[in-house]
């Protein structure tokens, strides 16, 4: 990742739009593409509890924006058949794999930046829980889509967020090696790079209701840019 771009995250999140038909408000599924696009994600993984859907879709429509790889993780034939029927002429753009989640996203796809997970999975607390104990190449953006109604410690404990947006969208931050000022954690071995921190703020317009949600960054901790 590295930087965000705004271009990026509006043509992914029309792109989105586009492909799963929807005149509607918008959901879970634009929001994502455009969070991937807009942090130019170069690996992004989907654990889908069944048959992959729209927020797939959404995870294509970015990778035609950033140029990366999109792997989904499916539990079974049965899933992957039916994945692959649901998406279409758009499956050729994915690379499923059949397996557990939590084995892969710990292992194959450790250096993965964008992780997407259906809280309807079983044992998606464990794998939430895994990531952020996980030590990490590179910092990675995890979000749990279908959250509502999960149990509240997981975002609690893992300092993470629940956004109001679909069936409720879990958002965290894992830290990867390179986070602290440049330098691996400990502070041996360069990674490159400056001091730059980020944060997510959610702003409610007091006159509409709308919420917006924004990455804040900071560098050096002087002066922040969205």
């Amino acid at each position: 990742m590295g930087y965000w771009s705004a271009e990026n995250a509006t043509e992914a999140y029309i792109k989105t739009m586009k492909m799963c038909k929807k005149a509607n408000e918008p959901d879970v599924a634009e929001f994502i593409s455009a969070i991937a696009a807009g942090n130019n994600a170069q690996l992004m993984v989907v654990a889908c509890a069944s048959t992959a859907g729209s927020t797939t879709l959404g995870l294509i429509a970015a990778t035609h924006e950033t140029g990366g790889r999109l792997i989904c993780i499916v539990k079974g034939q049965e899933e992957l058949k039916s994945s692959i029927r649901a998406l279409g002429s758009d499956a050729v753009h994915v690379e499923f794999v059949v397996g557990k989640a939590q084995n892969l996203l710990l292992n194959e796809y450790k250096s993965a930046d964008f992780v997407v997970i259906d809280c309807n999975l079983e044992n998606h607390e464990g794998i939430l829980e895994a990531l952020q104990q996980n030590e990490r190449e590179k910092s990675t953006i995890v979000l749990g889509y279908n959250a509502y109604w999960r149990d509240s410690w997981v975002w609690s404990r893992l300092n993470s967020h629940l956004l109001p947006i679909g069936e409720g969208l879990l958002l965290m931050r894992v830290a990867g090696k390179c986070d602290n000022g440049g330098r691996r954690n400990g502070g041996h071995g360069g990674c490159g790079g400056g001091s730059r921190k980020s944060h997510w703020v959610v702003k409610v317009d007091k006159c509409t209701g709308e919420e917006h949600v924004f990455r804040v960054r900071s560098n050096g901790g002087s002066g922040v840019k969205a």
